[in-house]
């Protein structure tokens, strides 16, 4: 799946068959924060760990996030929010 592909599955209804951590990248562009957070946090990996690095950027608790980014072996990007999910998203898809 390409990026392209994956940012125009956000007009569905569910997400596509993709692994846990794009669903949640794909849930928290939908505007469900909790429902992204809930399947990231449960993914004890440098990649899980970023993306609840982000997800706690996206929630302005910086703090929080900067302790997951280092935990993912990342530091906080100077990126908006939106460059930094197709980052991720992009990353992840080519895995």
């Amino acid at each position: 799946m390409t990026l392209q592909e994956f940012k125009t599955s956000l007009e569905e209804q569910q997400p596509p068959p993709v692994a846990v951590l794009l669903q949640a990248l794909w849930y928290e562009a939908k505007g469900d924060w909790e429902k992204a957070h809930n399947l990231a946090q449960d993914v004890h990996t440098p990649d899980g760990s970023w993306i609840h690095a982000y997800l706690h950027r996206v929630e302005g608790d910086i703090s929080n996030a900067q302790y997951w980014y280092h935990k993912a072996n990342r530091k906080m990007p100077k990126v908006s929010l939106k460059e930094e999910w197709e980052d991720i998203a992009n990353e992840l898809l080519l895995k």
